[in-house]
């Protein structure tokens, strides 16, 4: 008997789980396996984009995408998928912050800032560090403001984390848990910190030290392989599952019946799919908080806006919350002699929502006046010509990992372990999930279906 598995999400952990399940089974049917996307393409958010010009072709990924993993077996099989055809890169990455531009991470280098904010940062930092040796006993952080602060000083956090986070975020601090972390804020001793006001050039401690990048292709040329082999069904809605009866609606009125269930959908979208999901389920879902993203992608006529790979800005009056130049991923993302530029702009529901703010509600108007701050900021020029405007919206940026979250998810979770159902993914599991993280997570989610056979 063939067993039915319908993956919800054909995008970085879908495509993960499609490829454990083929694993298992590789010489016959065994298992019926299907992704179904309401996206008319496949891959998610680690899709990539053509746009053609008169100046020629431009690449752009949905948000910034390279691969930074250090597992062995991810690492040989995007290398085996675009048959080892990749840029393997050094991160560059600094910060704008009032006209001064430093190297990444600002804490270790700010040499060149104005000496007042470098002294008090300096003494902040070091009563820090003396008030938590002379506290053994003091409690963990109760939030993500009182970490910043115990981690760096006061006026560090508040110059730089504390904005930076509002902006990429849309949450203040103190609304945040500390547990999503990790590597991702780096936690210098004193010595660095002081070599990095002192000295103007330091060691590279990015938590992105390397990546890859396909040379052709965009990011997505990585997944075209498990693409190609899976069985996708695009352009398909769900609106309703029915985990009794095991059977999908579709937008188009077509019922289906399946066996598995695993899904990568959001969270929220996945509770409201669910027939009869108890009152207490879809409020717990309704609590969960994400970030929207509008990408404005620009091409410009000169190679040089930038020699590094991504940049921070954390003035407050500048629309984008961080900017990255895809041409510097691949020679072939931009012709010859021209540049690429994507702006990151974030709102969210629940602190920030898209339209309570001058730009107006549709990404299109965020075009000009991100041009107009990448100008401010010295990245443009006047007489910079733009081949390109393109504006989009990501309605599923990233997690908000509130105070909200964790009781939010629990009973969440519970309810769809009762249902059979596996959930896979940043947006199916809720958390700070890199690429290579969800294509893991799909497996996994693969092996929990496999286990139950």
């Amino acid at each position: 008997m063939t067993d039915r598995i319908v993956i919800l999400g054909a995008g970085m952990a879908g495509l993960g789980a499609a490829h454990r399940l083929r694993a298992e089974h590789p010489e016959g049917p065994a298992l019926d396996v299907k992704l179904v996307d309401k996206k008319t393409y496949p891959g998610g958010h680690a899709a990539s984009f053509r746009r053609a010009t008169p100046a020629g072709d431009f690449i752009f990924d949905d948000g910034p995408h390279i691969s930074f993993t250090r597992d062995p077996r991810i690492q040989a099989l995007f290398a085996d998928n675009v048959d080892g055809a990749f840029e393997a890169l050094h991160t560059r990455v600094d910060n704008l912050w009032q006209g001064f531009r430093i190297k990444h991470p600002a804490i270790c280098n700010l040499h060149g800032l104005p000496t007042s904010l470098v002294v008090e940062i300096l003494r902040d930092f070091v009563d820090s560090r003396q008030s938590a040796r002379g506290d053994g006993d003091a409690p963990a952080p109760a939030d993500y403001e009182q970490w910043l602060i115990a981690a760096y000083g006061r006026t560090f956090a508040e110059t730089f984390p504390t904005v930076y986070g509002r902006k990429y975020h849309t949450a203040p601090a103190r609304a945040m848990t500390t547990d999503w972390l990790g590597p991702r804020l780096y936690r210098p001793d004193l010595e660095e910190v002081l070599r990095g006001a002192l000295e103007p050039e330091t060691p590279d401690v990015h938590y992105v030290s390397h990546f890859r990048y396909p040379t052709r292709g965009g990011f997505e040329a990585f997944l075209r392989p498990f693409v190609e082999a899976s069985t996708l069904e695009l352009g398909r809605e769900i609106v309703g599952i029915d985990p009794g009866r095991r059977r999908l609606s579709f937008a188009d009125g077509e019922l289906r019946s399946y066996d598995r269930l695993i899904s990568s959908l959001p969270l929220p979208v996945l509770i409201q799919l669910i027939d009869g999901a108890p009152r207490d389920i879809r409020e717990a879902a309704d609590r969960l908080a994400c970030t929207s993203c509008v990408l404005v992608d620009l091409a410009v006529d000169r190679e040089d806006v930038s020699d590094t790979h991504w940049t921070y800005f954390y003035d407050e009056d500048l629309i984008f919350t961080r900017v990255s130049f895809p041409h510097l991923l691949s020679p072939h993302n931009a012709p010859a002699g021209t540049s690429t530029i994507q702006a990151e702009i974030y709102y969210s529901d629940k602190y920030r929502p898209l339209g309570t703010t001058a730009e107006g509600t549709s990404p299109e108007d965020h075009i000009e006046p991100t041009i107009r701050d990448l100008r401010k900021a010295g990245v443009l020029r006047d007489d910079d010509r733009i081949l390109l405007r393109h504006a989009g919206l990501i309605p599923w940026a990233n997690i908000i990992f509130d105070q909200d979250r964790p009781a939010a998810l629990e009973p969440i979770f519970g309810y769809l372990e009762e249902l059979g159902i596996a959930t896979a993914g940043r947006y199916g599991r809720w958390g700070y999930h890199w690429t290579d993280e969800s294509f893991k997570s799909g497996e996994e989610a693969a092996q929990q279906i496999l286990d139950r056979l």
